[in-house]
């Protein structure tokens, strides 16, 4: 009984810190956020309760046209992110002279620091010394300068292109690792078997990596629905607020407006949203789990 008790003593001394570290990092600014959004917190010394108050302002119009727009945003810009991605793992997976070369050439949108890589793109944008309207010009694609962050069609792409840019060699190196761990006898007995390459891709390759697609995809859907480094230091949401999504809008009315309270809210809707997403993606892996013992 002893013995019992002194296992079941040392095994919480181990997951003490563990534990410590969810309730502070974690738990208790989920619960601060949560009590501040049922008030009206901002710079004034008292707060007072206002029950569900924020959460019925921020349901309007504006606001649902900021939800509309950060699916739209995620979705391409994840998707292009997977597509590219399984391109490139399909490129280096190939036996060509190089390869390891262009494994390294990979690296750089992820090894060089966000901001950096969003102010080279910013610069890339400008309409005046940008390299992207010089070459348009040059080529006679357009007649003059353009500024692709003054317009809000052309800034709303202009951000997922260079979220996709950086999120491209993780997804491309994930997809590289799961697909050099199919044993290559199933390769080859359908090559044995006059198996064309795209239905090896399609018989083989594309069921063996459905957990890693659906893992990172769910990975990129989170990272690119919390994104706000990318569309703050291009765009700050603009122009007009056509590159303003859930992030951005929170961090404007939290800390620009300082409505802390208002802010709140709108942070748990976003939780709530990426619960969402979470549990979706529980429910997929445990069926896929669930096929692969049948």
């Amino acid at each position: 009984m002893t013995s019992s008790r002194s296992a079941w003593v040392f095994a919480w001394l181990l997951l003490a810190p563990a534990i410590i570290y969810v309730l502070i990092i974690v738990a208790w600014p989920l619960v601060e956020t949560f009590r501040l959004s049922f008030t009206d917190a901002s710079l004034r010394k008292t707060v007072n309760y206002v029950g569900w108050r924020n959460y019925e302002k921020i349901f309007n119009e504006t606001f649902l046209t900021v939800i509309t727009r950060t699916f739209i945003w995620t979705f391409f810009s994840v998707l292009l992110k997977m597509v590219i991605g399984m391109c490139g793992a399909v490129m280096l997976n190939a036996a060509v002279p190089g390869r390891n070369l262009f494994r390294i050439l990979t690296m750089p949108p992820w090894i060089v620091p966000m901001a950096i890589g969003i102010f080279m793109w910013g610069w890339m944008y400008n309409g005046q010394f940008g390299m992207i309207s010089g070459l348009l010009q040059r080529f006679g694609i357009v007649d003059g300068p353009v500024a692709f962050l003054a317009y809000g069609g052309s800034a709303f792409w202009a951000t997922i292109i260079t979220d996709v840019w950086i999120g491209v060699p993780m997804v491309t190196i994930y997809f590289l690792a799961a697909m050099q761990a199919i044993p290559k006898d199933l390769y080859e007995a359908a090559w044995t078997d006059g198996a064309s390459r795209w239905t090896r891709f399609r018989r083989i390759t594309l069921p063996l990596m459905a957990p890693a697609i659906i893992t990172m995809s769910m990975l990129s859907l989170i990272a690119t629905f919390n994104s706000f480094d990318i569309i703050w230091i291009l765009t700050q949401g603009g122009p007009s607020g056509q590159t303003t999504t859930m992030i951005i809008d929170t961090y404007q009315v939290a800390i620009g407006s300082k409505k802390y309270g208002e802010g709140a809210a709108r942070a748990v809707v976003i939780c709530l949203f990426l619960s969402l997403f979470c549990l979706a993606y529980f429910r997929v892996t445990r069926r896929l789990h669930t096929m692969d013992k049948a």
